[in-house]
């Protein structure tokens, strides 16, 4: 064989152009379902937007899909601040009243379901199998058949009327579901982890402590989002636990931002816009990480 001919063979032949991928219909019909599903449910906060944006003499059922005139904020200001000639009160102190609310009670609740879950799940003891069942009771009990004695025992524990009244309350029913969220996320963990952590000595709390608290984010994520949730949006126990208006959170508020004869619905929308965007921001940072964390214990317990 020539010397030319070994150097053709040596060649390296020119790469293939990659193989196109064949165009799929149900992906793209999957899409196009999708994206019309997104602005079907977007369709409120649309709405929201531009009535918001519009003025009074504007809103009517007639027009209530139009672009406003002209992009205003004064109904977004007239709710925050409120107008005091007109009798409306603003949003803005409700609005930390809302906050100094959702935060302790969602912390609160989440903390305590991640102890009663890890004790369920980890530590048997005689009557866990009742108990359990028993917490996930409180789930289904409606609120309107305890407010009798809710209102009662806060006004003989001196918590009627206040925040620290409407905490304590949504930390007790918050309680169920965060102890079943925790329980399946720990009843995932293999227990010879804790089995080792006995042997080096480690308490029960040594355990919680040291192994189960820093891998618990996933679930503390999934309860966080949850109870914030659940806690910003309520207004009958917001209604009910405090009478004064200047403890009353955002949702009750909102509330009694509407007149007696007149609704001006521009500012109506424009304060439920405001008291929504909490809980719109929590679900856009943390919204990736819920079903996650939801899933991470559905295989077990």
């Amino acid at each position: 064989m020539s010397t030319a001919t070994r150097r053709l063979r040596a060649r390296p032949r020119p790469a293939s152009p990659p193989a196109r991928k064949p165009f799929r219909w149900g992906r793209a019909l999957i899409y196009v379902a999708l994206i019309l599903a997104a602005a079907f449910y977007l369709l409120p906060v649309y709405l929201l937007v531009i009535t918001g944006m519009k003025s009074f003499a504007e809103v009517s059922l007639a027009t209530m899909w139009d672009w406003p005139s002209g992009i205003h904020f004064d109904s977004f200001v007239k709710a925050w601040f409120g107008s005091p000639s007109e009798g409306i009160r603003g949003l803005n102190s409700n609005f930390m009243n809302s906050i100094y609310l959702a935060i302790p009670a969602t912390l609160g609740s989440a903390l305590l379901g991640s102890l009663n879950g890890y004790v369920l799940a980890k530590w048997k003891f005689r009557g866990s199998d009742i108990l359990f069942p028993l917490m996930l009771f409180g789930m289904f009990i409606p609120y309107q058949s305890i407010l009798i004695p809710l209102v009662q025992t806060l006004q003989r524990i001196g918590l009627y009327g206040s925040i620290p009244g409407l905490i304590f309350v949504h930390i007790v029913y918050g309680i169920p579901i965060t102890t079943l969220i925790f329980r399946n996320y720990y009843a995932a963990i293999p227990s010879e982890l804790l089995e080792a952590s006995k042997i080096d000595g480690a308490s029960l709390f040594g355990i919680y402590r040291h192994i189960l608290l820093p891998i618990s984010m996933p679930g503390f994520v999934v309860v966080i989002i949850w109870q914030f949730t659940s806690v910003w949006n309520d207004f009958l126990f917001g209604v009910i636990v405090t009478s004064r208006p200047n403890v009353q959170p955002i949702t009750v508020a909102l509330n009694n931002m509407a007149g007696s004869y007149i609704v001006e619905w521009n500012v109506q929308m424009a304060g439920s816009l405001l008291a929504a965007l909490p809980t719109l921001l929590v679900y856009i940072l943390l919204g990736r990480y819920f079903m996650r964390g939801l899933l991470a214990g559905s295989l077990k317990g």
